[in-house]
């Protein structure tokens, strides 16, 4: 009865979930946790240039495992690399925790190097899962690489519930001597403890990916020998036997599509696409998110952030029982979304001024339209990961080299608009300045 219950579909998708939920919670608690910070820290609101600088630098990891791939194809001990990391990012985050606030000296100026070496190994190892995590997700049915896009929305919606809980941003306008001027309210709690909520997190992926290989090694053990014709059988059933994965060793290597057969027209097209909806939601939007919601109040920031990150997880859950396979279709719903994107855009280039200001209809548009472009371009990538999860393992390694180059070049497009060239206007706090 035990052995049943830990063998069966639902411990897998749970396990699965909490696993990839450790990818990118470490950046996504950084950025969430900023205002809190920058407060402390010497670098003040010129910490998140240092926090993109650092993060693109992270993609040193990914370039390394590539270029392994490349010159030694099929050397690479993937289990062991993602136990490294894990371990390494628990480590950080603990770390993290307790000397944040310390500073040197360098050069006669204080900076916060322990913070910022901290914030590069965990970058460096947020960057390292999306070429590591994705190929190790070949050894289970194509219905659990949906499970696992469902775990990283949820590496987003954590850190925002929790910062929420704390009171990141809160502030009230009063009147001094005539002037009205913003005052910070204090958090519930100091940032170490939402720093030790990051390490708990992260130690809870590192724990269910163990769990993942206990049970592949208990499966592989028990399991009798495989039948000739069974190749569709975990789709065709999906939760039959809990998914039973398999290992390196079990995957025929004749069942992986040769190069030739993988660049395709279709699977470049779903590629570029996923380069592009990974740019414009995790680097361009991102980067202007402040701009389109501040202007019409704190709290319609917050409502964006938290609802966004909600519809993400419930999109992917749709494709649990949706998969959108044509190529048209797609194209479709990230045109769609691109049209909120622009919307935004717009929102971002006219702040801090932008249309139906002091107006409900304003807010509830601005709410809405990120809800809806988070929640189509979060279901066209899931969809795309299953779509490449079926051309083989190679291909499951160059879907996560097209997240991150995409993340990259969005983040890196945005970086001198905002942060060299202030190209946007912020809107001031507790200032009208469209009257």
């Amino acid at each position: 009865m035990c052995g049943s219950w830990w063998s069966s579909a639902a411990v897998t998708h749970g396990l699965i979930a909490l696993f990839a939920m450790g990818s990118w919670i470490s950046v996504n608690s950084l950025w969430v946790e900023l205002p809190v910070v920058v407060s402390v820290l010497p670098e003040g609101w010129n910490l998140p240039a240092y926090l993109s600088v650092l993060i693109a630098f992270g993609n040193l990891g990914p370039i390394a495992v590539t270029i392994t791939h490349h010159c030694a194809p099929g050397r690479l001990n993937e289990r062991l690399v993602i136990h490294c990391i894990q371990l390494l990012a628990v480590a950080a985050s603990a770390l993290l925790a307790v000397f944040w606030s310390h500073t040197v000296t360098i050069a006669g100026e204080q900076r916060s190097l322990p913070f910022l070496l901290f914030t590069f190994v965990l970058s460096l190892v947020c960057c390292t899962s999306n070429v590591t995590f994705l190929p190790f997700m070949f050894r289970y049915p194509p219905q659990y690489i949906r499970t696992f896009f469902i775990g990283q929305g949820l590496s987003a919606l954590f850190p925002c519930v929790v910062a929420l809980g704390q009171g990141v941003g809160k502030l009230e306008c009063k009147t001094v001597n005539g002037t009205v001027k913003p005052h910070h309210l204090k958090e519930n709690f100091p940032a170490q403890n939402f720093f030790a909520f990051l390490c708990v997190m992260l130690s809870i992926s590192c724990l269910s990916f163990w769990a993942l290989t206990q049970r592949q090694t208990e499966s592989q053990e028990e399991a009798p020998p495989e039948e000739s014709g069974g190749k569709n059988v975990d789709e065709t059933h999906p939760l039959q036997n809990g998914g039973t994965p398999v290992s390196e060793e079990q995957t025929p290597s004749e069942e992986q599509p040769p190069a030739a057969r993988f660049w395709t027209q279709r699977n470049i097209y779903l590629l570029l696409l996923l380069a592009i909806s990974n740019a414009l939601t995790n680097g361009v939007l991102p980067s202007v998110q402040s701009f389109t919601c501040l202007p019409y109040s704190t709290m319609t920031f917050h409502l964006s952030v938290v609802l966004g990150n909600i519809a993400n997880p419930l999109a992917c859950f749709l494709a649990m029982f949706v998969i959108l396979r044509s190529s048209a279709g797609l194209g479709f719903l990230s045109l769609g979304g691109g049209v909120f994107a622009a919307y935004l855009m717009a929102l971002a280039a006219l702040s801090p001024c932008p249309p139906l200001l002091g107006n409900p209809s304003g807010v509830a548009l601005v709410v809405i339209s990120w809800i809806i472009f988070t929640g189509l371009f979060s279901y066209v990538k899931v969809v795309i990961g299953t779509l490449l999860h079926e051309a083989g393992h190679a291909a499951l390694l160059w879907c996560g080299i097209s997240i991150q180059a995409g993340s990259l070049i969005g983040a890196l497009t945005m970086f001198p608009l905002v942060n060299v060239y202030h190209v946007f206007a912020r809107a001031q706090e507790c200032v009208d300045s469209c009257s």
